[in-house]
């Protein structure tokens, strides 16, 4: 049989590996996809810059546009990033009848019902493993190996730089800020490390991820986004000596009432398998009501991790090309006219336990005050942490573990502590999981 064409849109880090990968590897992906392989077009802002992978047999444009309309390409693979005009071309190549891969997590999540449907009046497919925690093939499992089972949650660390921080500041004792700049250092974080610390690119991922656990529609603007930059040293510290750690996930719960979809720092028991996921790895567990929990890790970025997904991608959309399109497998797991209406959940509305730091003042009945509080809004305390006042000061942390409420009470309560005169600045707050 003839060859598959490919357009690559961006030859970076990616798209690079992506080429080395299907020359590599050649013989065990003919064989697998039943056809050859071969990336025939790319376009790249800066063509005479160095690539790490052979342009032999390449035709490199600056115009993206020119392989989206080339009628040689059979499968356009979208690597840019970003909105636009990754959505712009995405929809042209779909016009065009093209296959179209992405691991663009934001475009997704942010436009994937529209592209979806497109895709689906004009009998192609699109496909997005590598959108989400980079080689691991999570989209796969949970749409394809988890479909016997409800999932009930799903619970993940599904950014690299931010648990990277995590991790030295916990083993190293250092401050968010230093951290930060040693992972910019070292090229774990971008010069603007905003979507990473501040919770979104998670929020991407997660979007995704729920809409194919519960076959809900793409609904990132629902998803609740905390990110990590107010976690102090001393909370890392606390948390350990309340016997846990904390990670930034991304959580997905299908409650009674709706779905609970949020991104934000967790405190998790420090023998839970995901309190262990440490450095630039990602992990996602997914808790199937027949399968019980699954665990799934690996790199969650880097070149060739995020190509090896890519290249799967093109294997089995080579695989599908001559399926009739209602005999694909469903872009998020449940065909469109199954999808459930039931809504994503306020974050007021969502019920977790919680750990609470203030700055109170050393004198007698303060504690009694803060816990007549949480009382009168029906939050119980597991544990209490009242350290001694430092050198010269007159204020004293205090930490408190509570049972599981619903958030409307704790934000009520965290507004009436503050108003407390013996309180000083604001009540820090991080929510506590167990994922038993």
């Amino acid at each position: 049989m003839k060859p598959v064409n490919v357009g690559m849109l961006g030859l970076g880090t990616v798209g690079s590996g992506v080429v080395n990968i299907l020359e590599r590897n050649a013989d065990v992906i003919n064989r697998r996809a039943g056809r050859e392989i071969r990336v025939t077009h790319a376009s790249a802002r800066h063509p005479e810059r160095p690539r790490s992978c052979r342009l032999e047999g390449i035709r490199l444009t600056t115009d993206p546009f020119e392989v989206v309309d080339d009628p040689e390409v059979e499968i356009i693979a979208e690597l840019i990033g970003g909105y636009e005009p990754a959505r712009e071309l995405v929809l042209r190549a779909l016009d065009n009848g093209k296959h179209v891969i992405t691991a663009n997590k934001a475009l997704i999540a942010s436009h994937g019902n529209e592209i979806f449907a497109r895709a689906r009046q004009n009998g192609v497919t699109v496909a997005f493993e590598a959108a989400v925690a980079g080689g691991i093939p999570i989209i796969k499992a949970v749409r394809e190996a988890l479909t016997g089972n409800r999932v009930e949650w799903l619970a993940g660390i599904i950014n690299g730089t931010s648990n990277y921080i995590l991790t030295e500041m916990f083993y190293e004792g250092r401050d968010f800020g230093d951290v930060l700049a040693e992972a910019q250092r070292l090229g774990y974080a971008e010069a603007d490390p905003s979507f990473d610390v501040d919770g979104t690119d998670a929020a991407h991922k997660l979007t995704i991820l729920a809409s194919i656990a519960f076959g809900i529609p793409l609904q990132f603007d629902k998803v609740y986004v905390e990110g990590i930059d107010h976690i102090t040293r001393e909370d890392v510290a606390f948390a350990e000596e309340l016997g846990f750690r904390i990670k930034h996930l991304g959580l997905a719960f299908h409650e009674e009432n709706g779905y609970a979809l949020r991104v934000h720092p967790t405190l998790l028991p420090r023998r839970h398998m995901l309190a262990n996921v440490d450095g630039v790895m990602n992990a996602v567990m997914v808790k199937g009501d027949a399968v019980g929990p699954t665990l799934y890790y690996g790199a969650g970025a880097g070149a060739e991790p995020t190509a090896s997904a890519v290249v799967a991608d093109m294997i089995d959309v080579v695989r599908e090309v001559n399926l009739e399109p209602e005999n694909r497998v469903p872009y998020l797991a449940f065909h469109t006219e199954a999808l459930s209406q039931e809504p994503v959940l306020p974050m007021r509305d969502v019920e977790t336990a919680y750990y609470l730091r203030l700055s109170a003042r050393d004198e007698p009945g303060v504690l009694a005050d803060v816990t007549r509080v949480l009382g009168d809004f029906g939050i119980s305390i597991e544990a209490i942490i009242q350290k001694q006042p430092q050198a010269g000061a007159d204020h004293v942390p205090i930490i408190l573990l509570t049972h599981r409420i619903h958030e409307r009470h704790m934000d009520a309560a965290i507004e009436r502590l503050e108003h407390l005169e013996q309180v000083d600045g604001r009540v820090v707050r991080i929510r506590v999981e167990s994922l038993e």
